[in-house]
């Protein structure tokens, strides 16, 4: 892995460079690699980074006192420091002083035109907000969270507006330059020596304003709609999991990114399994003599039946396990097992033969002399994985 740039070396400032200077060599650099002026360009791209990370750190009075006493290893941790930024929209996030209203233009995604305008002085800084993500539930089969599913879910969801195509602005016109903020979507105002910028009261930061709203979405450019969304649910899933499906949420402003479904998976219990992390745990009825002489048993698994042997001499509550029987990793890291628990299963009513040969076995069968402790169902289970 190559080694890190000296930050000053980034900048190309001196060691005791002020801040200012800081900040001006931040600002050229930027205005250099940046993207909008170098779309497609990973080698623009990676100086872009590097120098935010740069920034970051000789802006700050402590990072940069301990980068001067320690070098990269001083500032690791703390921030993007030493660990670099991973996307762009991190750094428009982290320096939205310097980035002016570019923020939420990132957050409406790309960086085409936008944040290069709000950066160097071009305007256009707050835009269109992007859609709201949602939220719904699937509730599955035990069974089919071992395999994975298929399920399709209706939801009710805002579109654009067909009638003005998501502009909001009635057909035959348009969307205008807000008069109040020239299109920025904020004003600025002064108090001495201090200005504020503050979201446009006319525009609301969408920098457009309409003069003839839409009839059909009156002017929001989306009207809510019912749609349905095909869920894959992947084999090995877990009760509560979240799955994202990127875009499928509600539709942004004036073609801004939707927003993100999320799809809350419930799994119902079944009747005789049980789940512990990639393993399935059921517990087993067998007969006495299955039990003192050994039998080959049938077993129910997740794909139909299995073979058990007991071996003779089986104690009821042992443990025994079917390799491969379990749920498959959802991050497909290998399969879990079965963990088959057999119970003694004494009848409540015996025959006349039953008892003639038990009555025998008593005769002949030697008691044990020390009490056992008692264990829930799947306590002995637990001790199985603790020990």
């Amino acid at each position: 892995m190559a080694s890190k740039r000296d930050y000053y070396e980034v900048l190309g400032v001196a060691r005791d460079a002020a801040e200012a200077d800081i900040k001006r060599a931040y600002r050229k650099a930027a205005m250099k690699y940046h993207p909008d002026r170098n779309p497609d360009d990973k080698a623009a791209e990676e100086k872009f980074k590097e120098a935010a990370e740069a920034y970051e750190v000789l802006h700050d009075a402590e990072k940069r006192r301990r980068y001067d006493q320690f070098g990269h290893a001083g500032v690791k941790g703390m921030g993007h420091a030493g660990t670099g930024f991973g996307s762009m929209e991190d750094i428009f996030a982290a320096f939205g002083d310097i980035f002016g209203g570019g923020r939420a233009r990132a957050r409406s995604g790309g960086f085409g035109g936008g944040l290069f305008d709000a950066f160097f002085g071009g305007g256009g800084g707050y835009g269109p907000e992007p859609g709201a993500s949602l939220r719904c539930e699937v509730e599955i089969d035990f069974t089919e969270s071992a395999f994975g599913c298929e399920r399709t879910i209706e939801l009710r969801r805002r579109e654009p507006c067909e009638a003005c195509k998501g502009s909001g602005a009635a057909p035959g016109s348009k969307p205008v330059v807000c008069p109040t903020c020239g299109g920025h979507g904020e004003v600025q105002s002064r108090s001495g020596f201090f200005a504020v910028r503050t979201t446009c009261p006319a525009c609301g930061g969408r920098g457009r304003t309409i003069k003839e709203p839409c009839t059909a979405c009156r002017g929001a450019g989306r009207t809510p709609k019912k749609t349905k969304i095909e869920v894959k649910v992947p084999p090995g899933i877990e009760d509560g999991t979240r799955i994202r499906l990127a875009g499928e949420g509600e539709a942004g402003e004036a073609g801004a990114p939707r927003g993100d479904l999320y799809c809350f998976v419930r799994v119902r219990p079944h009747s005789f399994f049980e789940r512990h992390r990639d393993d399935v745990l059921t517990e087993l009825p067998i007969g006495y003599t299955q039990a003192a002489l050994g039998a080959t048993i049938e077993v129910p698994t997740l794909t139909g039946t299995g073979e058990l042997k007991v071996p003779a001499g089986t104690q009821s509550g042992q443990v025994f396990r079917l390799r491969g029987q379990g749920f498959p990793n959802v991050h497909g890291h290998g399969r879990g097992d079965e963990l088959v628990r057999v119970v003694v299963d004494v009848p409540k009513r015996l025959s006349k033969d039953q008892r003639e040969v038990l009555t025998k076995l008593r005769e002949v069968e030697k008691p044990p002399s020390k009490p056992r402790s008692r264990k829930g169902l799947f306590d002995r289970l637990r001790d199985y994985f603790t020990e």
